[in-house]
């Protein structure tokens, strides 16, 4: 099977660096800087589609001018406030071992995203890493899983989105692929829910025996 993961809260936990960075940006350009707790559902969907809901507005001068101030802290700093969730490592080590092929498949841009996965040692267990273009090009999830089908040609009856934010769940849905929803992440349980992924899981453990159940149907 073809397993298309997630990166922000499904492989590591980059709750630090991206609550910071909006903080910044959000101070640069003059507005008030809310709590870390409540920036945590920005965690996952595209920043503009956050900057729109946190600035107020739909212009789009204003909306690259707070991408851009994001871009300054993290692409120095806040790319590496992150960490691995413990047990990835092993769990993306025995799904290789059941001859599964993984991709990264992430709305952060992949210029970041490629830097991330090598930092923490996970580049071998993947064949490639997908994601946005700095210009917001593909960072939809609808978007950016059609264009990776389309790259590297997989059959949608063999391919499965692995993902924390309903985002993941609709975007596998639109593309005619099932989805699996982990809890680890910043996806509300509701929110998880009202997605209806095939299924939702609380562990590497529970998501490889999903997996191991699902092939064998």
């Amino acid at each position: 099977m073809n397993l298309l993961f997630d990166l922000d809260g499904t492989l590591t936990d980059p709750r630090e660096g991206i609550v910071r960075c909006i903080q910044h940006a959000l101070v640069t350009l003059g507005y008030p800087s809310p709590d870390a707790s409540a920036l945590e559902r920005f965690i996952g969907p595209p920043l503009a589609e956050s900057f729109r809901v946190l600035l107020g507005t739909s212009d789009e001068a204003q909306i690259r001018a707070a991408i851009a101030a994001y871009r300054v802290r993290f692409s120095e700093q806040g790319i590496f406030e992150n960490r691995l969730y413990p047990d990835v490592p092993r769990g993306l080590s025995s799904l290789r071992a059941l001859a599964h092929n993984l991709w990264v498949v992430t709305s952060k841009p992949g210029v970041y995203a490629r830097r991330i996965v090598e930092h923490f040692g996970l580049s071998p267990h993947f064949h490639a890493v997908y994601g946005s273009e700095l210009s917001g090009e593909r960072a939809n999830k609808v978007e950016l899983i059609r264009y990776v089908l389309e790259q590297e040609n997989l059959s949608r009856q063999d391919v499965l989105v692995i993902g924390d934010r309903e985002h993941d769940v609709l975007g596998a849905r639109a593309n005619g692929l099932g989805s699996v929803a982990v809890t680890w992440g910043y996806g509300s349980t509701a929110e998880l829910e009202s997605a209806k992924p095939e299924a939702i899981v609380s562990s590497m453990a529970e998501l490889i025996e999903y997996i191991r159940c699902s092939t064998r149907r």
